[in-house]
């Protein structure tokens, strides 16, 4: 049987953000048709003669000024149509960082580029919305059985910011007595000589995240199973 294919590559992702205990997503507005005007995720077409890794680095980078030490692959989304020019196949990315380390800035195919509050999305073009979704499960997912989401805090960070964060990501109160306890075994948290004075309360201790060791447990493999209040 002869085959005959016609099937563009592309690269989309989903940027995490962690800004005023709200979770947020990275957005570019289409300067281009289809959807020109439409909110979408930063992504386009793999070059010839590129890695799928670099072109996601580089769609990211020229069209919100962001560049991610580490982005995981997500997902592989090809349903027929999903792109009114052609029939093309998306490999998703996601990656978390923090919105204070970047100044973003939209160019080439993008219009705008700005941080949405995950409760406050709008209509996204393509299948947008869709990858989206996944990439949140996933998240929620990952954040259950591996401890991540530092990138999305401050170097120095009090302990309760740590806790916030996933009932933010996971939308859902957790035992904090156990959190904690898990989160010290681990030693994956350096405490500081430093304090942390609220609006209300005492004074906190600071934390700084122990990269060498979580390194050394992710070789290993961690388990880690959240309970929730």
């Amino acid at each position: 049987m002869k085959i005959s294919q016609n099937i563009k590559v592309a690269v989309d992702a989903v940027v995490f953000g962690y800004q005023q205990k709200e979770l947020s997503v990275l957005l570019i507005k289409r300067g281009i048709q289809p959807f020109k005007g439409a909110w979408a995720l930063p992504g386009g077409l793999v070059l010839e003669n590129e890695s799928l890794e670099h072109a996601v680095e580089r769609e990211l980078l020229e069209e919100t000024g962001v560049t991610i030490d580490y982005l995981e692959q997500l997902y592989t989304f090809g349903t027929p149509k999903r792109d009114p020019r052609n029939r093309v196949i998306s490999v998703t990315y996601f990656g978390l960082v923090s919105p204070n380390h970047f100044k973003i800035s939209a160019s080439t195919d993008a219009a705008e580029v700005q941080w949405f509050p995950i409760h406050e999305l709008p209509k996204l073009a393509f299948d947008h919305n869709r990858i989206l979704t996944t990439a949140l499960q996933r998240l929620q997912n990952k954040i259950n059985y591996q401890p991540i989401g530092f990138e999305l805090l401050k170097k120095e960070f009090p302990f309760s910011d740590l806790e916030n964060l996933y009932q933010t990501i996971l939308n859902q109160k957790i035992d904090r007595r156990n959190f904690r306890k898990k989160i010290m075994s681990f030693g994956i948290l350096t405490e500081t000589d430093k304090t942390h004075q609220p609006s209300s309360g005492r004074p906190a201790k600071l934390f700084k995240f122990n990269a060498k060791k979580y390194k050394e447990l992710e070789k290993k493999g961690f388990h880690f199973e959240i309970k929730f209040a």
